[in-house]
């Protein structure tokens, strides 16, 4: 694709991962366009960004793009329920994963996490791997999966409710790094979006899953 041609669109861009896919492609002379679906307004503008605040349960029609973000995500805890969870992180998913083939996008990456799997036993888990066999299903030539381990990165910032157990759970995980394998480590925010963003733009046809061991590291640091 042509230099300065590209145009993304990305769902969830007020949450840890999203904020960081956003600033990534709106920094990259490779994208013209960069459209964000937000549940609340974003407190920022840029020459190349266009917000849109929707219901992720009735979207409207999107505009035409070449790639898809998703980075959509909550917990029981916050959402209140099961079911609530659920239509955060599968329904929100699938219906904007379905709208970005309506849109003729024809790469997907989607942020999941570490464990996701159809049949797990647990239900946070099951639910993100019924999500990405959604998304398998969509159409998409090229489909990313990012699989991360606990997330690291301020939440406050984005004004999120704090999350006692993630907290106790990256301290833990900080102290033991070095006796934890790099799948199960804590891990920025920052290099997981990093990583999304370089194998979408990179991905042949297929699906491909990036496991939380190989997006250590993935953002430069300064």
């Amino acid at each position: 694709m042509a230099t300065e041609s590209r145009v993304a669109l990305v769902a969830g861009a007020t949450g840890l991962v999203g904020r960081e896919v956003l600033a990534i492609l709106l920094a990259d002379e490779r994208y013209c366009r960069v459209h964000a679906l937000t549940r609340r307004p974003l407190d920022f503008s840029h020459p190349k960004l266009e917000a849109h605040v929707v219901d992720f349960a009735r979207l409207p029609k999107l505009p035409l793009v070449d790639e898809v973000f998703i980075a959509l995500g909550t917990t029981i805890k916050v959402a209140g329920s099961q079911e609530a969870f659920r239509a955060v992180d599968y329904d929100a998913v699938v219906a904007v994963a379905r709208a970005g083939i309506a849109s003729k996008a024809t790469k997907l990456g989607a942020v999941s996490a570490l464990g996701a799997h159809p049949k797990s036993s647990v239900f946070y888990s099951r639910v993100k791997g019924e999500a990405e066999l959604a998304l398998e299903l969509c159409g998409y030539p090229s489909l990313v999966l990012a699989r991360p381990a606990m997330l690291a990165g301020d939440r406050e910032a984005l004004g999120q409710p704090g999350r006692s157990g993630e907290r106790i759970g990256l301290a833990l995980t900080r102290a033991l790094r070095p006796l934890i394998p790099s799948n199960y480590q804590s891990i920025d925010a920052r290099d997981v979006a990093a990583a999304l963003v370089k194998a979408v733009q990179k991905a042949r046809p297929g699906v491909w899953r990036l496991e939380s061991g190989e997006m250590q590291g993935a953002a430069p640091r300064r």
